[in-house]
């Protein structure tokens, strides 16, 4: 089985960490230049770095279809560069062949916290992790992402929670956990992704047209996202995060988030895909969900 993650990210790592374990073939999108803050558990990396590992799988670069298959077989997960975000990256083929990775199953992390441009017909079976989608119309499932109760849930009617703009609480944080670009310009770390640090600490600077900007901690606690040197940012973007609980985190580990949605995702894919097996159909056709 074929499996399509359109984003590569922290949440869409977890879900690829999930499916690779249980022996299917991965092939991940993203755009050129990674926005991801998680970058020790993100395969977005692969396509900044060439390659990546996250608790022991590689992720690769591929830039064709026959470069991702001959990385698939391999054993890795094959990571693309996608500038469109549409997938199309999984269709061209520079040297002028027809040759198409045709994915079972597409599951759409991109966390844009709406629809870019998914549809139930992209792939015999999708999924979608977050608000933004409907189980039903514009996919097959989706995956609650929002931490409590109902975290890694599958919803196969219906939409996920709505997004709150506020960061799920760790520790006695929320919002205060994320740090942000405070101008538009040029990030530039100074702290690593590891590294303990207190309330007050300058964690980065932005280079702007006009000097520099500082950016500081909020909280006391280790940081476990950083946007990497030379990104472009605009005015509160995310750039970070520190989780408080400080040393008792291991930030080379995918979170429980990430497990807890990409166990959802791995539970959507064996229940659509015993659905499809039992409704010989051709993908634009509605899927039937069997309870």
């Amino acid at each position: 089985m074929l499996i399509w993650i359109k984003g590569a990210g922290d949440l869409a790592s977890g879900a690829a960490v999930r499916l690779f374990r249980s022996h299917m073939q991965l092939v991940m999108t993203e755009l050129p230049g990674p926005t991801s803050v998680r970058r020790t558990v993100c395969f977005s990396e692969a396509v900044r770095l060439g390659s990546t590992e996250v608790e022991g799988i590689r992720g690769v670069r591929a830039e064709t279809p026959a470069e991702a298959l001959q990385a698939i077989r391999a054993g890795f997960i094959a990571v693309m560069p996608d500038p469109s975000g549409r997938g199309d990256a999984l269709k061209a083929n520079p040297e002028g062949g027809d040759m198409a990775l045709r994915p079972d199953v597409l599951v759409d992390a991109v966390m844009a916290k709406r629809n870019t441009g998914t549809s139930v017909s992209d792939a015999p079976v999708v999924i979608a992790l977050g608000p933004g989608f409907t189980a039903g119309q514009d996919c097959h499932a989706v995956i609650e992402t929002k931490r409590g109760h109902t975290l890694g849930r599958v919803l196969y009617e219906g939409s996920a929670v709505p997004n709150t703009g506020i960061p799920g609480v760790i520790g006695g944080y929320g919002a205060e956990r994320v740090f942000r670009a405070p101008a538009e310009g040029i990030f530039y770390p100074v702290k690593e992704i590891g590294d303990l640090v207190r309330e007050g600490e300058v964690l980065a600077v932005v280079k702007t047209e006009g000097g520099e900007t500082a950016v500081s901690a909020r909280i006391s606690g280790m940081v476990r996202g950083m946007l990497p040197e030379g990104t472009p940012v605009r005015s509160g973007m995310k750039a970070g995060d520190i989780d408080p609980r400080g040393a008792s985190v291991d930030y080379r580990l995918v979170s429980d988030k990430s497990l807890s949605v990409g166990g959802g995702v791995l539970e959507a894919v064996l229940h659509l895909s015993r659905c499809l097996a039992d409704q010989p159909r051709k993908s634009a056709e509605p899927l039937e969900i069997c309870l």
